[in-house]
């Protein structure tokens, strides 16, 4: 279709490499076909009074593609939450998105791309509802969205945490020590199980599995008798001990989801009292969200963006674009939302870890 358009693009949530790409690859498929593309500044709130938005033309968008962040930016708290505690959903006021579609009609927009993971998707579902009409773009580091195979910024959060497994393995080694590495994904288990094969891990605490110390121990002393006297445990930020309860940075926040974390140092101080052995922890914390996304994730950001503007243009709204490991499809919006994507322990990621002999502390 020729008809022209303006469209307006949103950011919310978390931010992670590729956004910038996503951004991008809507704002040129769009005016390829003729459109206007807004880009709306701080998530939704930028559809609110005083709007606040950027036009997205040519010069705006050098660079982009390399760049990490968001040139919109995000949030991920306030007023447009859909989640919080751990993962409870909250439906938004009547009020709120009336306010948001007076918002883009002000604007002129014709739709909007939003790009986010399950808390701005749960928020795009319920404005779709609403009559508002909209795409999503599946973005989060932590792969744990329904629908697709691949969220972007899963592949850069992974190489992340696998360079930083390569740094730990020498002075692992060096000093003789157990080292643990707490990974971002909070209910899933994608990040650690993916970046521990690869960074060649002795021990995976993911939160699918909850774990005994007694059993990574016991994969400690199983190295330790054949001459290995270091030892590599990645753990995901939701994961559990056996019948205790997630480790958390704070006090729950009003309208905001729980800030999952501390959990690796909690077992490197466990592993160290019950082996022996010194133990140290690392926090890989936001360096997984920052820095250039991966050639992988560029070429899925201008999928994803290019695809969203095809969805708009043919009138398939509601969706989200969605990967299937052959092609770009989408999926209906409530097909992909509140539908928490956790790691398969019958699949092959699991099984391949069990194979290599790596410990899921069960």
């Amino acid at each position: 279709m020729s008809t022209s358009k303006k469209i307006g693009i949103v950011t919310g949530g978390g931010d992670c490499p590729g956004l910038n790409a996503v951004i991008r690859a809507v704002a040129k498929a769009a005016t390829m076909r003729g459109w206007e593309t807004l880009g709306i500044l701080g998530g939704y709130d930028g559809l609110l009074e005083p709007r606040q938005f950027r036009v997205l033309d040519y010069r705006a968008l050098d660079g982009l593609l390399t760049r990490g962040g968001s040139i919109l930016g995000t949030a991920n708290r306030g007023q447009f939450s859909a989640k919080t505690g751990h993962g409870e959903s909250r439906r938004l006021p009547k009020e709120l998105l009336d306010r948001t579609k007076a918002g883009m009609d002000a604007l002129g927009l014709s739709a909007l791309a939003v790009i986010g993971g399950d808390g701005t998707l749960s928020i795009a579902q319920q404005m779709d509802e609403h009559g508002i009409e909209i795409v999503g773009v599946p973005k989060t580091i932590d792969n744990d969205l329904e629908g697709t195979l691949l969220t972007f910024g899963f592949d850069s959060a992974v190489a992340c945490a696998t360079d930083a497994l390569d740094r730990l393995h020498t002075t692992a080694e060096s000093h003789n020590r157990v080292m643990v590495l707490e990974v971002m994904g909070r209910y899933a288990g994608w990040i650690a199980l993916y970046s521990g094969i690869a960074g060649g891990a002795d021990a995976i605490l993911i939160p699918e599995v909850p774990f005994s110390y007694d059993r990574v121990c016991a994969k400690i002393a199983e190295r330790e008798a054949k001459g290995k006297r270091f030892t590599i445990v990645v753990v995901a930020e939701g994961a559990r001990e056996r019948d205790g309860g997630f480790v958390t940075t704070g006090p729950a926040e009003a309208n905001r989801e729980a800030h999952l974390g501390g959990i690796g140092a909690v077992v490197a101080a466990e592993l160290a009292r019950r082996s022996g052995k010194e133990a140290r922890c690392c926090v890989l914390g936001h360096l997984q969200r920052g820095g250039t996304p991966t050639n992988f994730d560029r070429v899925l950001c201008s999928m994803f963006g290019s695809y969203a503007v095809e969805l708009i243009a043919t009138g398939r709204l509601g969706q989200m674009v969605a990967y299937s490991g052959r092609q770009i499809g989408a999926v209906p919006l409530a097909e992909a939302v509140g539908r928490l994507k956790t790691v398969d322990l019958d699949g092959s990621m699991a099984q391949t870890a069990r194979a290599l002999g790596i410990s899921l502390g069960d």
